[in-house]
C-alpha cells in the first residue's frame, strides 16, 4: 500500500496510508490554519449562507458543544467564522463535520475564491430580475380579471398567470428554499424557513384556486412578494459589502509578494507569507512595502496615507522605520523587515477592524437572545392567526390562511440582527479613516460610557524627549567641539541639544568620559571641555555665563571660557490643548496620573488647565487610583504609552495608547491612534457616542416595526405583499440609519507642530 508523510493534529509527522480520506481532510484544515501554539490552532471559515443574528448563534452554539473548541466568533459582515481549538481534543475534520451538521455551506477562509462572493451577488441579481419580470406581465393579466372578466375568461387568465408565476417562483426562491430546506433537515428553524413557507402557501392556494374554478387567485400576491424580499436580501447584500469595505481595502494594500536581496548581492522573488524579520528586501518604485522593515540602503519619497490619512508624499532615508502597505514613490530602497505578513501593521489594522464586529457586548447579547426564539415565535403566531380565524369567519380557510401568510412575512428579526453589527463595522470604519483602530469589539460600547479620563504625561501628553526652548551665552567657534561632545553621547538632552545645532563639523575629542548624572568630558587641543549638569560645568568655565545657571537645564563650556546654558523642556504632543479643551466642553472629569516629579507634572498641567494631578505614581498607585474612581462609579478612560502604564491600561473601563506606546502598552490598550495628534481622542468619543445612539435608534425602529406590524397583520390589515415590502424596508431603514455614522468625526484641521525656531537664538549664540 502506498503511503505518505503527513502532519497529525499535534505537528508531528506520521507515515498514513494515502487513501485515508479523513486524514486527507484533517490535514487539507490544518494547512490553512494558523498554529497558535504546540496544541492550538486557529481556522477560520467562509459561511456564504450566514444571514441573520439567528444564524451566528447557531453557529456558535453548534461549535462551542465540541470539547476541542476553545473559542469560536462568527462575524456577521464578512460572512466568516473563527474557531480556536486543541488538537488533542479532537480531529480537524469534527469542524467542518458540525457545520454541515447545522446545514451551512462553507469554505475554508484560506482557500476561498472571492469571485464567489460576486457569483452569489450576480445570482441573486439575476432571481430578482427573474421575479420582476414575471410580477410586472401577471400584474397586467390581473388588471383584466379586476377590470370585470369572468367564468372561463377569469379563469384562463389564471392559469396564464400560474404558467408564469410557478417556475418564477421556483427559479427566484431557491435563496430562500435552499437555505430552509438545510436548516430544517438540520433540525432547526431560520428566517427563511417562514419565508419559503409564506411564498409556498400563497402559490399553493393561487394553484388550487385555478385549477377548480375559484374566484380569486393570489399569482401576483405571490411573485411580487418574492420579489421585494428578493430586493430587500439584495439590498442587505450590498450594504453589507460597504459595511466590509475597510477591511477589504486593507487586503488590497497589501503586497502579494517581496524582492529578497540576498548575501552576495542577487534578488528574487519571496511569498508574503514567507518572510521574515531580519530579511533584506528590495522596494521598487511603484510598490507598496510588503512587511514593517527599517530602510537600510536608499531615500525616496512615500505615500503612507494610511497611516497619517495625508495624500501628500513624505521623505524617508536610511534608519527610517516605514509601515507596510506605504506606497513606494520615486526610488528603489533596501529595507530590513522587521516583521512578518501576520504581525505587519496591515495585519494589525484587519486584525482591529474585524474585532469591531466579533466583540459580544451588551447590545449583541441583547440581539442575539431576541433572535434566537424568533423562529419559534413567528411560527406560534402565524398558527394563532391561522386558528383565531378560522373560528372568527366561520371556516373561511382562505382568509385564514392569507393572514396567517402575511403574518409569517411581517415578523422578519433582520432589523434587529442588523442592529448593532452594522453600526460596530461602520464606527469602526470610521476610527479607521481618523487614524483610530479598535482592538476590541466590545470598545465602541464601552467608551460612550466614560465619565473622565486619566492621562500618563510623558510621552501621551508630551511628545516623550525634550527639545532646546532657549540658549543663553555665546557659542562662537565652539560650534564644532559642542556638535562633536553632543553626538558622544546617548543621553536624551546631549541628543536634543546635538539636534538643536543643525549641520556643523565636527571636532576630534581624545579621553571621552561620560559620567553618570553630570554628563560627559572630553580634550579638545589640550583643552578640557564639558557638557552637563551647569553646576558641574561652571567648575571649569571662567564665569556663568548670561545670569547665573541655576535656572537652566544643561550647559557647555571649555576650560578658560565662558558658559553657554541650554533650556528643554519636554513639548506638548500636536493638538493635546485643543484636544483637552474639547472633552471639557463635553464634560468629561481629566486628572494626569505621571510617575515624573511634580515641577513638570505642574507644569504640563497647568498649560492644559488639568487641576487634579498626581506625580512621583508608581503603576500600583495608578491601578489603585482607577479603581477608586471605580469603586465610586466612574468609568475611566485610561490614556497612556508606557510599559509602566499597561496595568494601568487594563484597570480601566476602556484605554486607548498613542502608536509609539510600547509593544506592551499597545497590547493592552483597546484602542490605538496612529497619528501624532491627540486629537484622536475627542474623535473616538464623538464616534463613540454617535455610534452608541444610532445602535439604540436601531433598536428602536426594529421593536418599534415589530410592535406595530405583527398586531396589524395578525388583525388582517396586512396583505402579505404589504408585508414584504415593510419586512424589507425595516432592514433597509435600520442599514441607512447605520451609515449616519459617517457623518461623526469629521476630520479637523491638525494643531501645528509644537516647535521653536532656535534660527535667531543660534545667531546670537554664535
Amino acid at each position: 500500500m502506498n503511503s505518505r508523510t503527513a502532519i497529525s493534529d499535534n505537528g508531528a509527522h506520521v507515515a498514513e496510508p494515502v487513501e485515508s480520506g479523513a486524514n486527507l481532510a484533517r490535514d487539507r484544515i490544518i494547512a490553512a490554519s494558523t498554529k497558535l501554539d504546540a496544541d492550538r490552532y486557529k481556522t477560520e471559515f467562509v459561511v456564504p449562507d450566514m444571514h441573520c443574528a439567528g444564524c451566528m448563534g447557531s453557529i456558535e452554539r453548534g461549535f462551542a458543544e465540541l470539547p476541542m473548541v476553545e473559542k469560536v466568533r462568527a462575524n456577521l459582515s464578512l460572512k466568516s467564522v473563527s474557531v480556536i481549538w486543541k488538537a488533542s481534543k479532537g480531529n480537524a475534520v469534527e469542524l467542518e463535520k458540525r457545520l454541515n451538521s447545522l446545514g451551512y455551506d462553507h469554505h475554508l477562509i484560506d482557500g476561498y475564491d472571492e469571485s464567489k462572493a460576486e457569483d452569489s451577488g450576480r445570482s441573486m441579481l439575476l432571481a430578482l430580475a427573474v421575479a420582476g419580470f414575471a410580477a410586472a406581465n401577471i400584474m397586467l393579466l390581473s388588471i383584466s380579471v379586476w377590470s370585470g372578466a369572468t367564468d372561463e375568461t377569469a379563469q384562463l387568465f389564471h392559469i396564464i398567470s400560474g404558467l408564469i408565476a410557478v417556475p418564477a417562483v421556483a427559479f427566484s426562491g431557491r435563496v430562500f428554499f435552499r437555505s430552509a430546506i438545510k436548516s430544517l433537515s438540520a433540525g432547526r428553524l431560520n428566517m427563511d424557513v417562514p419565508i419559503s413557507l409564506a411564498v409556498l402557501m400563497a402559490l399553493g392556494m393561487s394553484v388550487h384556486e385555478s385549477l377548480f374554478g375559484g374566484a380569486e387567485a393570489y399569482f401576483d400576491a405571490s411573485v411580487m412578494l418574492l420579489f421585494f424580499l428578493l430586493i430587500g436580501r439584495y439590498l442587505d447584500l450590498m450594504m453589507r459589502g460597504k459595511a466590509r469595505g475597510a477591511v477589504e481595502r486593507l487586503s488590497s494594500l497589501s503586497a502579494k509578494n517581496g524582492v529578497l536581496v540576498h548575501p552576495n548581492g542577487e534578488t528574487g522573488h519571496i511569498d508574503l507569507m514567507d518572510i521574515r524579520p531580519g530579511m533584506q528586501l528590495r522596494v521598487f518604485p511603484g510598490e507598496r512595502f510588503p512587511v514593517n522593515g527599517v530602510i537600510s540602503s536608499g531615500e525616496t519619497d512615500l505615500n503612507r496615507s494610511h497611516v497619517t490619512g495625508e495624500s501628500d508624499s513624505a521623505f524617508a532615508k536610511t534608519g527610517d522605520a516605514i509601515e507596510a502597505g506605504a506606497l513606494n514613490l520615486t526610488a528603489p530602497v533596501d529595507i530590513e523587515a522587521t516583521t512578518s505578513a501576520d504581525t505587519s501593521f496591515l495585519a494589525d489594522m484587519r486584525n482591529m477592524m474585524e474585532a469591531a464586529e466579533n466583540g459580544r457586548g451588551e447590545y449583541i447579547r441583547i440581539a442575539d437572545r431576541m433572535a434566537q426564539i424568533y423562529a419559534p415565535a413567528v411560527h406560534l403566531l402565524a398558527f394563532a392567526t391561522f386558528a383565531f380565524w378560522m373560528i372568527a369567519s366561520s371556516g373561511d380557510w382562505h382568509l385564514s390562511i392569507y393572514t396567517a401568510i402575511a403574518v409569517l412575512i411581517v415578523t422578519c428579526p433582520c432589523a434587529l440582527g442588523l442592529a448593532v453589527p452594522v453600526a460596530h463595522v461602520i464606527g469602526a470604519n470610521r476610527l479607521m479613516q481618523n487614524g483610530i483602530l479598535m482592538r476590541d469589539g466590545t470598545a465602541l460600547e464601552r467608551l460612550a460610557t466614560i465619565d473622565g479620563i486619566v492621562f500618563d504625561k510623558t510621552g501621551t501628553l508630551t511628545e516623550g524627549f525634550p527639545v532646546v526652548t532657549s540658549v543663553q551665552g555665546k557659542i562662537g567657534t565652539a560650534l564644532p567641539l559642542l556638535k562633536a561632545m553632543a553626538s558622544a553621547s546617548n543621553h536624551p538632552i546631549a541628543k536634543a541639544i546635538g539636534a538643536s545645532l543643525g549641520e556643523a563639523g565636527n571636532a576630534a575629542l581624545r579621553k571621552i568620559r561620560e559620567i553618570p548624572g553630570f554628563g560627559i568630558e572630553a580634550e579638545c587641543n589640550g583643552k578640557l571641555a564639558r557638557l552637563g549638569k551647569p553646576e558641574w560645568v561652571s567648575e571649569i568655565a571662567s564665569g556663568t555665563g548670561a545670569g547665573g545657571c541655576e535656572r537652566f537645564t544643561a550647559s557647555f563650556a571649555r576650560e578658560g571660557l565662558k558658559a553657554v546654558h541650554f533650556e528643554l523642556e519636554d513639548t506638548l504632543r500636536d493638538g493635546a490643548a485643543d484636544a483637552i479643551g474639547d472633552l471639557r466642553n463635553r464634560s468629561l472629569e481629566m486628572e494626569i496620573l505621571s510617575g515624573d516629579n511634580a515641577s513638570n507634572v505642574s507644569r504640563v498641567a497647568n498649560l492644559l488647565g488639568i487641576d487634579r494631578r498626581y506625580s512621583g505614581q508608581t503603576p500600583e498607585q495608578k491601578i489603585n487610583r482607577i479603581n477608586a474612581r471605580k469603586e465610586q462609579g466612574g468609568k475611566t478612560l485610561m490614556v497612556g504609552d508606557g510599559i509602566n502604564d499597561a496595568p494601568a491600561l487594563a484597570a480601566g473601563h476602556v484605554s486607548m495608547v498613542p502608536s509609539s506606546a510600547s509593544d506592551i502598552g499597545r497590547h493592552s490598550a483597546d484602542f490605538v491612534f496612529i497619528r501624532q495628534s491627540l486629537s484622536a481622542l475627542p474623535v473616538a468619543f464623538e464616534i463613540a457616542k454617535f455610534t452608541d445612539r444610532a445602535v439604540k435608534q436601531n433598536f428602536g425602529l426594529a421593536i418599534a416595526y415589530n410592535c406595530i406590524a405583527v398586531p396589524l397583520a395578525m388583525c388582517g390589515y396586512v396583505t402579505p405583499l404589504v408585508a414584504a415590502i415593510a419586512m424589507s424596508a425595516s432592514s433597509i431603514l435600520v442599514i441607512a440609519n447605520s451609515f449616519r455614522i459617517n457623518l461623526a468625526g469629521k476630520p479637523k484641521p491638525a494643531a501645528a507642530a509644537s516647535s521653536t525656531n532656535f534660527a535667531n537664538a543660534m545667531e546670537a549664540a554664535g
